[in-house]
């Protein structure tokens, strides 16, 4: 995928060296509208020197900006604090780093690929469950609904039963849905990407998305209960080899 200038230029300049850039958000999820900004992510790596003394170095930046006619925001962790979020039963940085939307890259970017599949576990389950309801709760909020939070719903809990299913991380709608098949979809998608980030729907629809996601929760819930994936991560010994390996060789 061909990315504006802008985004290579964010990436340019950041303060340290990055060992990944990814696009996520709407860009990732396969709904992005003509005036959709970049959301960038990614690992940063500090010097030793700036992380062995009593003052350390930003273990997060993050930059918001319009830049070339492109609003985007970069957001990175320094490679200890992504490692250990890695470690948790967190979600948004599995995403990130699995990105197919890549900005910068290295041989340790795919490595660290490598690594994390260790890192998954049926427990990720939770962090699927806990954004959609955050997300069901704004799209119920709003008067009228908007497509775009809904989309949210759908994707969060695709992406759940998916990884439940497969150990595969995958963040696009659009490609979920080759494997779901839910005729609604194809339609909310196509709504978003040809209009404005603030599409309305109708209120007749609210009750069948109602009971949508209400039987996509609890298929998130009885996938993971019959996941084959482990209870813990078994990847920290590999992180801690690398994390080892990245910081010494920016000296």
């Amino acid at each position: 995928m061909k990315f504006p200038d802008a985004l290579h230029t964010a990436v340019a300049e950041h303060p340290h060296h990055l060992l990944f850039a990814t696009v996520s958000g709407s860009h990732l999820y396969g709904f992005s509208s003509p005036d959709s900004d970049y959301d960038l992510r990614g690992a940063h790596i500090l010097p030793v020197l700036q992380v062995v003394g009593l003052e350390t170095g930003n273990q997060t930046i993050e930059v918001s900006k319009v830049t070339q006619g492109i609003e985007l925001d970069l957001v990175s962790h320094d490679i200890k604090k992504f490692f250990l979020l890695l470690l948790k039963k967190n979600g948004y940085v599995l995403e990130q780093l699995y990105s197919p939307l890549i900005v910068s890259s290295c041989a340790e970017h795919d490595e660290l690929k490598s690594i994390a599949k260790a890192c998954i576990t049926r427990h990720h389950s939770h962090h699927y469950l806990g954004f959609s309801d955050t997300q069901w709760r704004l799209f119920q909020k709003e008067e009228p609904p908007r497509i775009k939070p809904l989309l949210y719903v759908y994707r969060v809990l695709l992406t759940g039963i998916y990884l439940m299913r497969t150990g595969i991380i995958e963040a696009n709608l659009v490609k979920l849905n080759q494997e779901f098949r839910l005729p609604y979809i194809t339609d909310l998608v196509h709504r978003k990407i040809t209009t404005a980030e603030h599409q309305t729907l109708n209120n007749s629809d609210i009750d069948l998305h109602s009971k949508e996601y209400a039987r996509l929760r609890h298929e998130l819930e009885e996938a993971s209960h019959a996941s084959s994936l482990p209870e813990a991560p078994s990847a920290r010994p590999a992180l801690d080899d690398l994390l080892k390996r990245l910081r010494l060789r920016q000296e």
